[in-house]
């Protein structure tokens, strides 16, 4: 008999979820990569940390794993990389305003991801026994590719990844923290020079790229000016005029009052968000781990079966919005940094965490089926294939086609 009251808590306990997930890894992102700048760790190292990674991912992985569900975190590791393909670079070729063309950077990455993704196929259908050492294998895997990336990014060979959660959490992390520009006050206008001419009492004021004249006598100064062979002015003692040398006296500019703004947050100020955001990151993790367990055991469905479909969609939603909003701007760059960074990742360090601390006699009983594997692995090389050779509408509409029918099959397959 199934429990609906303990069903839809756990469904809306996983919605809340969502929403802490993508709070928390907006604020450990950003602010990381504030305290990365104030230690001086070079900005290439920081790019690559930021811009297409899956922290959060990582953090329902080892949640996963702490409560015993290594195959929620097989599936969701699978998952998350078919869907950042099939549904969210899908997405990012409908909403593109024309064809989309992809430069040599984006060639190279989705290389990289190709290779990559081959690497983790082979393993999981040959080389599961490895266990361990092979979670230690995909880690390392993972350290080596920031490595070289690095290099050829400062070699000039690629270019660095964009922030690919730019478009999704501008307005999320504190206004405050544009306080952290190098200008600490403005002026409340321009300082005009000043200066005054000793033998005459006429002054030019230089206002920008214009100059005026003021004469105190303006009639002379009328005359003066439709004659061909202009008469200087007479000079004027200052004692018999007064009134006229104290206005044209020079005025200081100097007490103009300025516009202060706010000081720049301190090193301190930026861990406290940092920390803030990885305990909202802890949190989330526990959550929609929790409530996807709670939810498969209630329908009598693997938990492997609801991370590849539920909550790898789940998860990879701001991944969609992003491909989306950069696609009809014109930026494919971010749709590539989005796609092939988030999935090298998910099959290098997530994997490797996994396959390190998770539960591997669970992960060989109940972890991905070959068709879910087959079907990471031909979502890359299509992928390869459109960066290749350009993109088009008509493409994007066949990838989320394949979408919807792998999801439907899975159902299908499980129910069988």
């Amino acid at each position: 008999m199934i429990d609906y009251d303990n069903v839809c808590f756990n469904i809306a306990s996983f919605i809340g979820g969502l929403f802490v997930l993508e709070f928390g890894a907006d604020k450990f992102v950003d602010h990381t990569a504030k305290v990365a700048e104030r230690l001086r760790i070079p900005p290439t190292l920081i790019a690559l940390l930021t811009a297409g990674a899956e922290w959060e991912e990582l953090v329902v992985v080892i949640a996963a794993i702490a409560q015993h569900e290594s195959p929620l975190a097989m599936g969701n590791i699978v998952g998350s990389s078919i869907s950042n393909i099939l549904g969210a670079f899908s997405l990012g070729l409908i909403f593109s305003p024309s064809n989309t063309t992809f430069d040599k950077s984006a060639k190279i990455y989705t290389g990289v991801l190709l290779g990559l993704t081959t690497l983790f196929t082979l393993f999981i259908l040959f080389f599961q026994n490895l266990g361990r050492f092979g979670g230690a294998i995909l880690i390392l895997t993972f350290i080596i590719y920031i490595i070289s990336i690095a290099w050829a990014i400062y070699k000039g060979m690629v270019a660095p990844p964009v922030d690919s959660d730019s478009d999704s959490d501008s307005s999320d992390s504190d206004s405050s923290d544009s306080d952290d520009e190098d200008e600490s006050s403005v002026p409340l206008q321009k300082k005009p020079k000043h200066v005054r001419s000793p033998s005459s009492s006429t002054t030019t004021l230089y206002d920008n790229d214009r100059d005026v004249e003021a004469a105190p006598n303006t009639q002379k100064s009328r005359s003066r000016s439709n004659s061909n062979s202009p008469t200087p002015l007479p000079k004027q003692d200052p004692a018999a005029c007064p009134l006229a040398e104290e206005m044209f006296d020079e005025v200081a500019l100097d007490s103009i009052p300025q516009v202060q703004k706010p000081g720049k947050h301190s090193t301190l100020y930026h861990l406290a968000h940092l920390t803030f955001g990885f305990l909202a990151l802890s949190l989330s993790g526990y959550i929609l781990s929790h409530s996807i367990s709670t939810i498969s055991a209630s329908f009598n469905l693997s938990s492997s079966l609801l991370g590849v479909t539920l909550l790898s969609f789940a998860t990879t939603l701001p991944e969609k919005l992003v491909s989306i909003f950069s696609s009809q701007r014109g930026e494919s760059g971010i749709v590539i940094a989005n796609t092939a960074g988030s999935n090298i990742f998910l099959v290098t360090l997530c994997a490797g965490v996994l396959f390190c601390s998770g539960d591997l006699a669970s992960l060989k009983l109940e972890g991905v089926t070959g068709f879910e594997v087959a079907a990471m692995w031909l979502s890359s090389v299509v992928l390869f294939g459109i960066v290749m050779y350009g993109g088009r509408r008509w493409m994007g509409w066949a990838l989320f086609g394949a979408y919807v029918a792998f999801i439907g099959g899975e159902f299908v397959l499980e129910r069988h």
